[in-house]
């Protein structure tokens, strides 16, 4: 590993590269590599989906939508209407219409697991998205610390350079006041 990198971990973390966790080392590279750490998450996640998750998100985006909600609500309106009222004598399925109980268990049988792998995969990305705050965050944070590091630096290079003056200038005094 670099020496730079070595010197970084130890000056801004007060630690040894070797013992940091491997998203602090890839920080610390990026850092002595002054390149940006920053990605679209998002993006990332999206083209590593398959066709099936793909639809499962949209399955589970239209079932959460009043779209649905709404055409839902009308289809079962028809569904009663047409089954009390226009065919009274000849109701396919009659009250207490056992064919919807039927159909609509087996939409929540199918659409409930279809959510729930919806919903594991947007907390994936989640844990994905802390994960990369994190990598930022830290890389902001030791940005700072290093740039804290040479604004020190420089203003005790300047109070050197001061007292220096300051010592030149008291010679220069005292070598007036002895003659």
């Amino acid at each position: 590993m670099d020496d730079h990198v070595k010197r970084l971990a130890e000056k801004l973390l007060h630690t040894g590269f070797d013992t940091l966790s491997q998203r602090d080392q890839r920080v610390l590279i990026r850092i002595a590599e002054r390149a940006h750490i920053t990605r679209d998450i998002e993006a990332d996640f999206e083209k590593k989906l398959s066709l099936g998750e793909r639809l499962a998100d949209s399955v589970a985006e239209f079932g959460g939508s009043w779209t649905f909600i709404i055409i839902f609500g009308l289809g079962l309106a028809a569904w009663v209407l047409l089954n009390s009222w226009i065919l009274i004598g000849s109701a396919f399925d009659p009250f207490p219409f056992i064919f919807l109980n039927l159909m609509l268990s087996m939409l929540a049988a199918i659409q409930a697991p279809v959510i729930m792998m919806s919903q594991n995969r947007y907390a994936v990305k989640d844990r994905l998205a802390a994960a990369h705050d994190y990598e930022v965050n830290l890389k902001a944070e030791l940005e700072i610390m290093a740039l804290h590091d040479k604004l020190d630096q420089i203003r005790n290079e300047e109070i050197s350079a001061l007292i220096s003056e300051q010592q030149r200038q008291l010679n220069l005094l005292l070598k007036f006041i002895e003659r």
